[in-house]
């Protein structure tokens, strides 16, 4: 371990932050490409479909966030051996699960509709986005586990060169297919669909030293039954601590069908916000989750302090920043997803709650990315679960009386529960220095 500067969480997180804006432009650009045909269904599907599709992927997101802990922990110990395994087994749990998710779309994809009180034209656009898109799985899964390595190994510079790769090539290609073929719906999900598998590509070529000089080491750890049951438990916590919180935003997307196509696709539009304040201050999560990480593998209490308390104001600074920008031009970038006057009205209603969103929940976010540093994800998981359950009741007392207006409280008192929960639980993080 180094000394834990501003400078050098900036190092990590900058690329990160920009890699990320990517990955919201992404979903902009999606939203507006379909929003300039001006038919509320389609735009609708495209956002349906791919909370869908992110309800069954984030469930696997515990492959980033178990590999880039363990891996970071391996790295701060200096087990070049374990580093390369933990990368290893990742990838064997992702091409599994991603081919089981392809063998299983029909049952799924019924299955999410029959909870989805959406319009059979909504619906119908939805399977043939959603028809294309899953053969995607096996490519998005395993990108988890490579970004998770490249990010517990320090190498975020890595990490921005894939996200500008794969989400520059699904724009254009996006762009192509719907505005110059006339694709539709299909056409953003064609376009995705190649640029997951042109990522992968590239995230192996990354980390293509641990299949070098690491290959021997990493495969002769690759049964340590210690090794393996660590990630286990972490895995499970964290796949359970993500469904629960992706089953809250697809809670949230279901019930904002209820209110009809316009509303839907307003919540689509406003969603786009909430996606840029997630990934921008993800930046400095990341550093807290390498830093973090690399500190208790290196049984550094200090550090593990220093790298807690710069991820945190570096992620209250990001979050007032973009709460004055979307004050600021939140109306002219609605403006720019949508051309229909519905969709543009109905969004400016509820853009009051995007403008809270940063300052409530960036502390949430940092400390997710110092807790699995830590790899305390017994701890996320509890905090989630008492999270969910003010979440639940707050739907059940305001979506009734207050709408959609409701809604948008609730996932406001979410973010504000996990950051109180997980506060109270901090002092468990540098504690573990002191283990043997």
């Amino acid at each position: 371990m180094t000394t834990i500067t501003h400078s050098r969480v900036m190092k990590i997180a900058a690329p990160i932050v920009l890699s990320n804006a990517t990955v919201p432009l992404l979903g902009a650009v999606d939203t507006a490409v379909i929003g300039q045909l001006g038919d509320a269904a389609q735009l609708g599907a495209v956002g349906l479909g791919a909370v869908i599709l992110a309800t069954l992927y984030w469930a696997f997101g515990f492959l980033r966030m178990s590999t880039s802990g363990l891996a970071a922990q391996a790295h701060g110990a200096g087990e070049v051996g374990e580093s390369a395994a933990v990368l290893f087994r990742a990838l064997i749990i992702a091409g599994t699960a991603g081919f089981a998710l392809v063998l299983l779309q029909t049952a799924l994809f019924a299955g999410a509709f029959a909870l989805a009180p959406a319009t059979p034209t909504v619906e119908g656009f939805a399977w043939q986005y959603l028809q294309v898109r899953i053969w995607g799985a096996p490519a998005t899964i395993a990108l988890y586990a490579l970004t998770g390595w490249l990010v517990g190994m320090e190498r975020t510079r890595g990490v921005l060169i894939l996200q500008l790769w794969q989400n520059g090539l699904n724009i254009l290609l996006s762009m192509w297919f719907v505005l110059g073929l006339g694709w539709g719906v299909p056409g953003v999900a064609f376009a995705t669909l190649i640029a997951e598998w042109a990522g992968l590509a590239l995230a192996l070529w990354l980390a293509r030293d641990v299949f070098g000089a690491g290959l021997r080491a990493g495969i002769a750890r690759l049964r340590n039954r210690s090794a393996i049951a660590l990630m286990f438990r972490a895995s499970r916590n964290i796949m359970v601590r993500t469904v629960i919180l992706q089953l809250a935003f697809t809670t949230f997307v279901f019930l904002g069908a209820r209110f009809g196509d316009v509303t839907l696709a307003a919540n689509q539009v406003l969603m786009q916000f909430l996606e840029v304040t997630a990934y921008a201050l993800d930046g400095f999560a990341i550093a807290a989750e390498t830093l973090v990480g690399q500190a208790v593998g290196a049984k550094a209490e200090r550090d593990i302090r220093s790298a807690s308390r710069i991820s945190m104001q570096w992620g209250l600074g990001g979050a007032l920043a973009l709460t004055l920008t979307i004050w600021a031009f939140g109306p002219a970038f609605i403006d720019l997803m949508t051309t229909s006057p519905e969709v543009r009205e109905e969004a400016r209603h509820y853009l009051l709650w995007l403008t809270l969103a940063p300052v409530i929940g960036f502390a949430a976010w940092v400390y997710d990315g110092i807790f699995i540093g830590a790899m305390l994800t017994g701890v996320m998981l509890r905090t989630m679960l008492i999270s969910s359950a003010a979440y639940c009741v707050a739907l059940v007392v305001l979506v009734p009386t207050t709408g959609n207006h409701g809604l948008w409280l609730a996932l406001m008192i979410l973010n504000g529960t996990r950051t109180f929960t997980l506060w109270r639980q901090f002092p468990k993080v540098p504690a573990l220095a002191a283990q043997p």
